[in-house]
């Protein structure tokens, strides 16, 4: 069955496309809802094992028009048009044994980014991590730059942690923090960006090289450091935790954590497993930004590509393009693996703030978390 049996039809390209965002769904639901939006509502929705049917004959293309404002000092100053492309990986199919597959979506999905004349291009979730950074493996392109976006999604993740641990009264120089998938580009940008500021650090991830090496940067800033591959192997507690694992499914347990500890699940898809109990430990999703110039987009996908409880909610990988866009920065800012740096951070969060993206309030799975927080940290008191 080819992708026409879905009755799919976009509207034609901007005249000007600014960025694009490459992406996928990281559930069927989210994916029946794009195809629901993309059909129209004249069609009814179809049945979840046609869907599962049609998706992997979908070809890399894009689904939406884009377009985010710029506001700075409270002004609405400029605007950024792009496509959102989709590489309609199917959700079953981000492990391994597909990795061939899905790296020649993502070449299609640039490849369409290029034809449409995108000056940058942002390459989410999975994407980024498919390429790793190695845009050789990308098509020929010659007015067209690509970013990871891992930079800027950093740079939430280290944000958030340090919010979380505001709200919840934590010391984070006295904190012990473990970081799952440390050995990536964004476990180490975040290992970077924190390691100075925390009393101990526990690093995870599955190569031992990498772990060392990592490491031994590290402990220049004076930090106390153990590795292990597994979670049940470090000798202490940790009581923030970092998950950046480059995981197929939800499927992470922590191990060795304290009761209240503070979790943020960076993941796309998400890391922790679903089946994790962990009662008293504070969860929230990391590595989101809110843009507060607005965003629209054509045909309407609010709530189908950004499934946040709160407005205007995006991943920091695909803002990173946005924003670079707004500045008129038409560059790789992030590529390869292990160049992020507190330095490198602190640009392009100031060229989001400059645009008037900002980290996004928190949030996890049971909705958001501040109001909660501030709560619980009363009630003692009370």
């Amino acid at each position: 069955m080819g992708h026409s049996a879905a009755g799919i039809a976009v509207s034609g390209l901007p005249a000007t496309v600014d960025f694009a965002l490459i992406g996928h769904q990281e559930s069927w639901r989210a994916a029946a809802d794009v195809l629901a939006v993309l059909r129209g509502p004249e069609h009814t929705p179809l049945p979840d094992d046609e869907i599962k049917d049609i998706l992997p004959w979908i070809p890399p293309r894009a689904v939406c028009h884009v377009r985010v404002g710029s506001i700075s000092s409270g002004v609405s100053d400029a605007k950024a048009h792009g496509l959102y492309i989709d590489s309609f990986i199917p959700p079953d199919r981000l492990g391994a044994a597909y990795t061939h597959e899905n790296i020649a979506r993502v070449r299609g999905a640039a490849a369409y980014a290029i034809k449409a004349g995108a000056r940058i291009v942002s390459l989410g979730g999975f994407s980024s991590i498919l390429i790793e950074g190695n845009f050789d493996q990308l098509p020929e392109r010659q007015d067209t730059a690509f970013t990871t976006g891992n930079t800027l999604t950093v740079g939430f993740i280290v944000q958030g942690i340090k919010k979380m641990c505001r709200l919840a009264g934590r010391d984070i120089r006295r904190s012990t923090l473990l970081i799952v998938g440390a050995t990536g580009d964004v476990g180490s940008g975040c290992a970077r960006c924190l390691s100075p500021l925390v009393k101990r650090m526990l690093l995870s991830a599955r190569n031992v090289e990498r772990l060392r090496a990592l490491a031994s940067e590290l402990e220049t800033n004076g930090v106390q450091v153990e590795l292990a591959t597994g979670l049940q192997q470090f000798s202490q507690e940790a009581d923030v935790v970092i998950c950046a694992a480059s995981l197929a499914s939800p499927s992470l347990l922590l191990g060795r954590i304290t009761p209240d500890a503070i979790v943020c699940d960076a993941g796309y898809p998400k890391n922790l497993s679903p089946n994790a109990q962990m009662p008293g430990v504070k969860i929230f999703f990391g590595g989101l930004g809110q843009i507060t110039g607005g965003l629209t987009f054509a045909p309407d996908f609010h709530g189908i590509l950004n499934r946040h409880p709160f407005p205007n909610v995006v991943h920091g990988c695909l803002l990173e393009g946005m924003a670079l866009a707004l500045e008129g920065r038409f560059e790789p800012f992030s590529h390869g693996r292990g160049h992020i740096t507190p330095e490198r951070v602190e640009e392009i969060e100031s060229i989001a703030a400059r645009h008037g993206i900002y980290l996004a309030p928190l949030y996890n799975a049971d909705g958001p978390l501040e109001d909660r927080l501030d709560r619980q940290m009363e009630s003692p008191r009370a």
